[in-house]
């Protein structure tokens, strides 16, 4: 088989797993839109101050985004990478000509792909309920990156991680606090003056501060920069995070 064959196939076993798993299928999709008919459409956000959701709606986009991006591939590929490890079926791939990176791409491939529909569907659903945003060019770069990016951290967690049980709770304790200290729904001045260097810190910041820069213009809070700088920085811990998950991934070489 060519090595496009070999991550195709692996990519079509990767779907069939995925969408088996209705928990998956839930975070990805219903989880966020149940987010945002809650805040965007019944609750409402905009109700000044500084806390939780006191921005207005389209200040929101990045963090409704960082839901699906964030904690899919996360959780998915690092429990996958816990099972194949429990199950021993990495031995078995080591003795094809599979490699581990064309495991991770089409592992990667199919978390991807379902994240940017998942995110489609996002930016539709918030267009309906008023959200004060546009669609710009610049969310077909920092989406797919961004599902990369954790792709290749969930990987690290399930080769570092003792069992599946133990990546997913690893993957949840990891992601909860950079979703809300990433510069998503709480705004920098939400936060006490010496914290704020430290989210900078987080991979998921310069997502956010791409996509707010993007889609919500004349309102990118927290990091002096542009779309292109940011996406510069996510870019370059994509590769990072990605090189790294591959090489951890524990490969039986012939």
């Amino acid at each position: 088989m060519s090595r496009l064959s070999r991550v195709a196939t692996e990519a079509r076993a990767a779907y069939k797993s995925f969408v088996r798993r209705r928990v998956a299928v839930f975070f990805t999709f219903f989880f966020p839109i149940l987010l945002i008919v809650i805040f965007a459409g019944l609750v409402r956000t905009g109700g000044g101050g500084t806390g939780l959701f006191s921005q207005p709606p389209g200040y929101y986009v990045p963090a409704y985004l960082a839901v699906v991006v964030l904690f899919t591939p996360l959780s998915r590929v690092g429990s996958e990478v816990a099972r194949f490890r429990e199950g021993n079926r990495f031995e078995k791939l080591a003795a094809s000509p599979m490699t581990r990176g064309e495991w991770l791409v089409a592992q990667t491939l199919v978390n991807a792909a379902l994240i940017a529909l998942a995110c489609i569907v996002l930016l539709v659903l918030l267009s309906a309920t008023g959200a004060d945003f546009r669609f710009s060019p610049w969310l077909v770069l920092f989406v797919p990156t961004g599902s990369v990016l954790f792709c290749g951290i969930g990987a690290i967690l399930g080769a570092l991680a003792d069992s599946q049980d133990g990546a997913i709770t690893a993957s949840n304790g990891i992601a909860l606090p950079l979703l809300f200290l990433s510069n998503t729904f709480l705004s920098p001045a939400s936060l006490p003056a010496w914290f704020r260097p430290v989210t900078d810190l987080s991979p998921l910041s310069y997502f956010a501060y791409g996509v707010r820069a993007a889609t919500y213009p004349g309102n990118h809070a927290g990091w002096p920069g542009s779309a292109a700088a940011d996406y510069a920085v996510l870019l370059v811990l994509t590769v990072v995070a990605f090189v790294l998950g591959a090489y951890l991934i524990p490969w039986t070489e012939r």
